[in-house]
């Protein structure tokens, strides 16, 4: 298997950032022009509008369990370890956080949310646990 394959994923939870950067920056927009909030709130990140809230703490969530996916993916990579069990646990992983992060700029239902986030989890265990086994 061609090792930089587990880049791919990778670049696919940065296009999803990317994306939520966008909708945060479009839903704060709509949220000062309907008056709902001055611009001056933004720079402190005091009251965030309800419009931009639950952007904004999708985007946070990307900075807490994803830097241990993009780690074991160097990891992989960088020992030789991607086959098929990682790339499949690494794309696992990238389409939760897309289901993750579609739940919680929408509905922000916790009961649709959390499954989506314990397969997210799981799968970077996993992703661990092989990168262990490939060392052994």
């Amino acid at each position: 298997m061609e090792q930089t394959a587990i880049f791919w994923p990778m670049i696919a939870h940065f296009a999803l950032v990317i994306g939520l950067y966008g909708l945060l920056g479009i839903r704060r927009k709509q949220a000062v022009e309907e008056g709902a909030v001055k611009i001056s709130q933004f720079r402190e990140n005091q009251d965030e509008p309800a419009q931009s809230l639950f952007v904004r703490n999708s985007l946070a969530n990307q900075t807490e369990l994803p830097p241990l996916f993009h780690i074991v993916c160097i990891a992989l990579f960088v020992t030789q370890g991607v086959g098929l069990i990682a790339l499949s646990l690494a794309w696992l992983f990238v389409l939760s956080r897309y289901v993750h992060a579609g739940i919680h700029v929408t509905s922000n239902r916790i009961r649709y949310r959390q499954p989506a986030f314990l397969i997210g989890f799981v799968s970077v265990v996993l992703l661990w646990g092989a990168l262990a086994i490939h060392l052994m």
